[in-house]
């Protein structure tokens, strides 16, 4: 045989190879698109800004009102929302005078607030 004769089993492999890698790129290609397509944002028109500013107005209202009014967060652990006025005047009385018992009150509410309850109880098995 001639040696000048070209060895073809190389070239289906070359030819799979470039088929997967042009394939690949097709498909990325179609998820960019399709990802840029569908996930435009819609213009703001004068119909959703002032949607959008009646929402911002009521959440204003809403924050302005939890943040000047006192009220209860949770009944059955004692925590209440206060004013910010009347938070800062105990919290100036309180370490004020002694930093160190503040501290310690302090630590002693935020444990009470966030107690973890007890586990259950280990109930022997019956096979025991």
């Amino acid at each position: 045989m001639n040696s000048e004769t070209t060895d073809c089993s190389s070239c289906g492999s070359k030819t799979a190879y470039a088929t997967a890698i042009f394939g690949a790129f097709l498909i990325v290609a179609g998820l960019v698109w399709a990802m840029r397509h569908y996930t435009q944002v819609q213009p703001v028109n004068a119909n959703r800004a002032a949607e959008r500013s009646k929402a911002f107005t009521e959440m204003r209202a809403a924050e302005t009102e939890a943040l000047n009014n006192v009220g209860w967060i949770d009944p059955g652990k004692g925590i209440v929302r206060l004013r910010v006025q009347d938070a800062m005047k105990l919290v100036e009385q309180q370490w004020g005078k002694d930093p160190a018992a503040a501290r310690k009150e302090m630590i002693a509410r935020v444990e009470k607030a966030n107690a973890v309850p007890p586990a259950a109880p280990v109930q022997p098995s019956q096979f025991e």
